[in-house]
């Protein structure tokens, strides 16, 4: 397997996760989403679970990639790299959640592009301050240390109202700049949860040393599904303990959730390098060639369409957002309340699918 040929994979993986995250993001109503495309309620993982580790799995792998001119090593050349992305990343999420109203008395401090740039920037410094051996103790660590400080599992404690992600989320951010999506104040994205959330970004980093073994194809196959089977196993088993969990990112969890990635990357590189059928793969390359600008892109298209487009509804006599009037007056009448609303989700993949082949013809790739 040559370079090109183990990014192409990776960039599929990519571009399929950010595909996917399109749909599960963008329904037509949220009353109406087919279960498989709903998160967990709380314990437990759909499909939808595995869009955000999956990211993080390919950006541990990515680091890999990314740093090997560098000899994989943090120097101070290396170090301001990592710390300026990282500041970057985090500051477009706030600005997502500050966009449009940009209320700061109220806006949620943490999200998706902050856990993101977190998990980057802290295990990225790891991954190219200590060796193979200093690494795996610290994933261990990481992920043991972790369930330690969340009770080590006792049911009070990792229930919704009364995990320590939350109390402290609670104590350092405020009650006012804490997700409410749970019916309480509590962010799946948290302070305390961002840890585990590395040892998926190290977990990936390892993934990129396996695929970058000078050795055949079959091989690198056969270790990604020996060690995923290994992580989902062992996810299985912890989750007895430590109930595999998103909102609190268990350590069963990124363990479960790596070991699939391990397992469907495995499966992409058998198709696309081994068996050599790449024309499918076109439309999730163009995808995975500016993820991070297309997740903030969608997010803001979903926010303008919702806070300030409206349309005069007739029907109902007033004012509703573009987003409601799309789906309540094409997709649903089209294919029902529910089939209209997936419609929706996937004609929006379309949307942004033609964003990225645009950007990709002309070589615009934006690096966030």
């Amino acid at each position: 397997m040559d370079t090109s040929k183990r990014l192409l994979s990776l960039d599929v993986l990519r571009g399929i996760t950010i595909s996917f995250m399109i749909l599960v993001n963008t329904p037509g109503s949220w009353t109406y989403v087919y279960s498989p495309l709903r998160h967990a309620k709380w314990h437990g993982c759909t499909p939808t679970d595995l869009v955000f580790p999956f990211f993080l799995f390919i950006v541990g792998i990515s680091v890999w990639f990314s740093f090997k001119k560098y000899e994989t090593q943090l120097s101070t050349v290396t170090f301001f790299k990592i710390i300026k992305r990282t500041a970057i990343i985090f500051l477009i999420g706030l600005f997502l959640n500050l966009y449009p109203f940009f209320n700061f008395s109220e806006v949620r401090i943490m999200g998706v592009l902050q856990r993101i740039a977190l998990a980057y920037g802290v295990g990225a410094i790891m991954c190219l301050s200590l060796n193979r051996r200093g690494l795996l103790i610290a994933l261990f660590a990481i992920l043991l240390g972790y369930w330690g400080v969340m009770g080590f599992g006792a049911e009070d404690l990792v229930s919704l109202e009364n995990n320590r992600v939350r109390s402290l989320d609670l104590w350092l951010l405020g009650e006012q700049h804490i997700y409410k999506g749970f019916g309480i104040p509590f962010d799946p994205e948290g302070i305390l949860s961002a840890i585990p959330s590395v040892g998926t970004v190290i977990i990936g980093f390892f993934i990129g040393q396996i695929l970058s073994v000078n050795s055949a194809v079959v091989s690198k196959i056969r270790k990604l599904i020996v060690v995923g089977t290994i992580m989902v196993i062992l996810g299985l088993i912890w989750g007895v303990w430590f109930p595999i969990n998103k909102p609190i990112w268990t350590s069963s969890y990124v363990l479960y959730t790596a070991g699939i990635g391990c397992g469907f990357l495995a499966v992409l590189i058998f198709i696309i390098d081994y068996k050599g059928f790449r024309k499918w793969t076109v439309p999730f390359v163009h995808f995975g060639m500016n993820p991070l600008f297309i997740f903030v892109i969608s997010g803001l298209y979903v926010k303008t369409m919702s806070y300030l487009i409206h349309v005069n509804d007739k029907v109902v006599g007033e004012k509703v957002s573009g987003y409601k009037y799309l789906f309540e007056h094409i997709f649903s009448p089209l294919a029902g309340p529910m089939n209209g609303s997936l419609l929706f989700a996937l004609v929006h993949i379309l949307v942004f699918w033609f964003v990225c082949y645009f950007l990709y013809k002309r070589k615009i790739f934006i690096k966030i």
